[in-house]
């Protein structure tokens, strides 16, 4: 059952191919070393040592076991796809990591019950960010550090999410359109189209703001240099920025 006010993508990825092909993925394949923008989100992590920790959105848990190796007391992943969640289970039984097959929209948020909120490339799939502000610092302790990422609004904001090319296939330029126009867009991504929605880079911060964050690091990361150097086409990620990343800080 959907709440009020918060909308979340299709669930694709228990689709039987376009699952096979996500997990061909160099980030599905390496884990946190293959994802182009770990290099940043990295250093934006807190301390996790004796922490409980919330990640939203969790995959193949990548970002739980992280956690859980760099010291944290009690790890939830919460995730919509049984698929991802099964992957995650194979790749640790550690007893400090819980994970629940649920939409991020559907989790409880119990008041004060967590350290650290993390997520990463999940909340681009919700119509309603503000509300799942509110969710967060509501689950979050004072002091409590929120850190996440995003597909950044000028990746997100024409939908197509494609480079415009001339006749011989060479690229000219990445589209943005309808950029200030928020909501629903359609990509088109592993053989399917997948519903996202955009939202301004002033939403995205504004709504931080206004449920009781301090903002304590933006990032729009570049690939890591070892990518740009062993893999061609990571020199055309120079050209837009792909995704936005943010920590914040509960008051």
């Amino acid at each position: 059952m959907k709440k009020r006010g918060i909308k979340m993508k299709e669930n694709k990825y228990d689709q039987a191919a376009f699952f096979q092909q996500y997990r061909q993925m160099n980030r599905s394949k390496e884990g946190l070393a293959g994802a182009g923008e770990w290099h940043e989100l990295e250093k934006m992590l807190p301390d996790f040592k004796d922490k409980r920790v919330l990640d939203l959105g969790c995959g193949f848990g990548w970002h739980c076991i992280y956690a859980v190796e760099h010291g944290a007391s009690d790890v939830i992943g919460v995730d919509l796809s049984e698929n991802m969640l099964a992957e995650a289970k194979k790749k640790t039984d550690s007893p400090k990591i819980h994970y629940l097959h649920q939409a991020i929209e559907d989790y409880d948020y119990p008041k004060a019950a967590f350290d650290c909120v993390i997520s990463s490339l999940a909340f681009h799939y919700l119509a309603d960010f503000d509300a799942i502000c509110k969710k967060i610092n509501h689950t979050l302790k004072p002091d409590g550090t929120f850190v996440f990422s995003v597909e950044h609004p000028v990746f997100t904001a024409c939908g197509t999410q494609d480079w415009y090319t001339n006749d011989a296939g060479e690229i000219l330029h990445w589209p943005v359109d309808c950029y200030f126009i928020e909501g629903k867009r359609v990509s088109h991504f592993l053989g399917e189209d997948v519903t996202k929605y955009h939202k301004t880079l002033t939403t995205y911060l504004n709504s931080l703001l206004k449920n009781g964050f301090d903002i304590t690091s933006i990032v729009e990361p570049e690939p890591a240099p070892e990518l740009l150097a062993t893999i061609p086409e990571m020199q055309d990620e120079l050209r837009r920025p792909m995704m936005l990343l943010v920590s914040a800080r509960k008051k």
